[in-house]
């Protein structure tokens, strides 16, 4: 589990008001709280040097405050995960291809009509979603860091879309084309109710086809 950022509190022109618990090895950044009476309700995050600047409207409900302070924090963290993260599209692709050639395509007797894999960060409640019409993968940037046997049985779950657009008993059996696959259900399982994050079907990975 990520170690929680520390804060250091800027109210507007004043000077700051709080510190805590920054951490020694300097791997995780502070986040900076500048609250402003011109910003009305929205709120806005970057990266300024090792810290976090969060933009925050004057008198916020301290738990609101905190609760839409942690969830930009996060958005900016696996942001930077993805774009330190050596598989970009290209990569992802590619590496989606070979997991079609291998596991995939000598089953079905031809070449899956995939065009492109890559890393979003708008998908909360799923691991991946596939869009078998244009034959696009978004992968869930949650899973960055997750094993990749993991990642990899979610890459072969999705390929398996561009064949059979559905959760029949012929794409379940296919599906279940890695080695490790039923290992990977237990791991994403294990992880979202560590996580808190519930799922309403048989698998997390069933709520997948479809838009963005």
């Amino acid at each position: 589990m990520t170690q929680q950022p520390s804060i250091f509190d800027l109210s507007g022109a004043g000077g700051p008001s709080a510190v805590a618990d920054r951490p020694a090895d300097g791997t995780q950044p502070r986040i900076v709280i500048r609250r402003s009476a011109r910003r009305r309700r929205t709120l806005s995050a970057r990266r300024e040097g090792d810290a976090i600047l969060v933009m925050v409207p004057a008198g916020m409900d301290p738990q609101v405050e905190r609760r839409q302070v942690n969830a930009l924090v996060e958005k900016v963290l696996r942001r930077e995960a993805r774009d330190r993260h050596p598989d970009g599209p290209i990569e992802l692709t590619a590496r989606a291809r070979r997991l079609a050639a291998r596991y995939i395509e000598p089953l079905v007797g031809s070449e899956l009509g995939l065009t492109e894999v890559r890393w979003v960060s708008n998908q909360k409640h799923r691991w991946a979603s596939c869009t078998p019409a244009t034959g696009e993968i978004r992968m869930s940037d949650m899973m960055l860091g997750f094993p990749s046997w993991v990642v990899d049985h979610v890459l072969i779950h999705e390929l398996c879309h561009l064949v059979h657009a559905n959760h029949g008993p012929e794409f379940k059996m296919l599906a279940m084309a890695h080695p490790r696959a039923e290992e990977a259900d237990g791991f994403l399982a294990g992880w979202s109710w560590a996580n808190g994050r519930q799922s309403d079907g048989d698998s997390s990975l069933d709520d997948d086809l479809g838009k963005e």
